[in-house]
């Protein structure tokens, strides 16, 4: 595990190097590189939850050893002035901040995320925009749904903020066009539909990118900037001006865990190094869930109806004061394992307790006993309750994540308010030896119909072709590459990251928002 955990920082260190690579050119330009800016916005030693950092791993780029992970952009939950945000920046020290193949899909979720979860959205931009030597026609359609995100934000009562840092051209420009306040550097801020190239191409008029959109143009003639800043520095002291009025965060759990300064991960203050060995690097190695459960919990927990259906184990326990319900698996899930954890679901709706799910399940169970048992409809009950569960659900992807499993066990299908796995998981259909080997009877079958007797050297190569794809897209590096989780965590950091995501829950459930038919228009 620590081996594994090694490789993940080293993937995300990536990212950050490449971009620090660019920081003589963002001195020359008197400039802060994309992670300074974050640093400097974020309240000194509060809490950050970073989002999504794997997203876009080996996308662009099928090479693991040379991909950068990221998406072009930063993104994650802090706070700012004392107020817990949305936070995302354009990493433009990479492409200058082109967006990426999986970038529009990492800001679409975390847009969804602050919208899920009441939060004000701040947005550091500085971007080239698309790639248009990558252009691909769904992308520009998509994103539509980027900008509609914006005005449902503001819509909800929940501010957008955008810190103009460098240029936004075509549909760049709407992101301050449907912000609510614009903060624009002078000299360096640019906002405009068409840029002096495409306006010379398209209509013969000769302009400068000042007259166009420049940032004193824009806060002095067109009104789209509200304030003007002299640099980086006071770009972001103005943005945590305007924020520190907005409401503030209530006392909350938060307090308990340990501060390490902005834009570091959350870390758990009581250093449960045992959570290392609790799960096999061998998933078919026995586990017991109650022992994650119990490292987890604030004390003890309530292990429910512990006698029938004991493969799947549910538990009533609190983290970090909060409440909640555990579902996890110690292998199939049966027939008996399926109604109880229906019958829980259904509980913790009653009581209004968050449910997180940790999984490590290959499945329902399959066999003549249980099909002849109800499998399937007490498996789709079980897809029923989780689906239409009404309080909010978290998951934790610890080790196999096989067919509908995954579904049963609240997977991204399923709309969980965050899903993080660690660096054990595995998800796919089923493993890469069970459909190895199905493949294999299936073609030897159809074989011998045919009176065609099999090549042992050719099963064996289809068998190993089909293990290996299987295994390559069953890691969970690549799984967050796709953006199938919200990020992949240290199994030490799993009670920090939940704790830090039930108190941002439960200031979302406890927040007066005051939503207005349409956005801020700006005037």
């Amino acid at each position: 595990m620590l081996g594994r955990i090694a490789q993940l920082r080293a993937l995300e260190g990536r990212a950050a190097a490449r971009s620090a690579e660019a920081k003589p050119v963002f001195d020359k330009r008197g400039q802060l590189l994309p992670r300074e800016r974050v640093a400097l916005l974020l309240d000194p030693g509060a809490q950050w939850l970073p989002l999504c950092s794997l997203a876009g791993f080996m996308q662009d780029n099928k090479d693991p050893n040379e991909s950068v992970p990221g998406g072009g952009m930063i993104a994650g939950i802090g706070f700012v002035s004392g107020v817990r945000c949305m936070v995302v920046a354009s990493d433009s020290g990479i492409d200058a901040g082109a967006i990426q193949a999986m970038g529009l899909d990492k800001i679409l979720r975390v847009q969804e995320i602050a919208l899920l979860n009441r939060l004000p959205f701040i947005h550091l931009v500085e971007s080239a925009g698309a790639n248009l030597m990558k252009y691909r026609v769904e992308g520009f359609v998509r994103g539509g749904e980027l900008f509609r995100n914006l005005a449902r934000l503001s819509a909800a009562g929940l501010p957008v903020v955008t810190v103009q840092h460098g240029s936004g051209t075509a549909g760049g420009a709407y992101m301050p066009g449907l912000s609510d306040i614009v903060i624009m550097v002078r000299g360096r801020s640019r906002a405009f539909l068409a840029g002096p190239p495409l306006l010379m191409a398209a209509t013969g008029e000769m302009a400068t990118e000042e007259e166009l959109g420049g940032a004193e143009m824009h806060t002095v003639v067109s009104g789209l900037g509200e304030y003007l800043a002299e640099d980086d520095r006071h770009a972001l002291g103005i943005c945590r001006e305007v924020v520190a009025s907005f409401p503030r965060r209530q006392e909350s759990s938060a307090s308990a865990l340990e501060a390490l300064g902005p834009h570091v991960r959350l870390r758990s203050s009581r250093g449960d190094d045992g959570m290392l060995a609790l799960m096999p690097a061998n998933l078919r190695e026995p586990v017991d869930m109650r022992d994650v459960i119990a490292q987890l919990v604030d004390g003890s927990y309530l292990d429910f109806k512990p006698l029938y259906g004991a493969q799947t184990v549910c538990a009533q326990g609190h983290i970090a004061g909060h409440a909640v319900g555990f579902i996890t698996n110690n292998g199939p899930i049966d027939v008996p394992g399926a109604n109880k954890a229906t019958h829980f679901i259904q509980y913790m709706c009653q009581l209004g307790h968050p449910i997180v799910y940790l999984q490590n399940t290959t499945g329902y169970m399959v066999g003549k006993e249980s099909e002849q048992g109800g499998m399937i409809k007490h498996g789709s009950k079980m897809i029923q309750a989780v689906t239409n569960a009404t309080v909010p659900q978290l998951t934790i992807q610890c080790g196999a994540s096989f067919g509908a499993g995954n579904y049963g066990m609240c997977g991204r299908g399923y709309a969980p308010r965050f899903l993080f796995s660690w660096p054990s998981a595995r998800t796919a259909v089923m493993g890469g030896e069970q459909a190895a080997r199905t493949m294999q009877i299936v073609t030897d079958a159809a074989m011998a119909r045919k009176g065609i007797a099999a090549d042992p050297a050719q099963s064996k190569a289809q068998f190993d072709k089909i293990v290996a794809m299987f295994e390559a897209q069953a890691d969970p590096f690549y799984t967050s590459g796709l953006l199938l989780d919200d990020g992949v965590i240290d199994p030490r950091d799993t009670r920090a990251v939940l704790a830090f995501c039930l108190d941002t829950i439960s200031e979302a459930a406890a927040k007066q928002l005051r939503p207005m038919q349409f956005g801020v228009a700006r005037m």
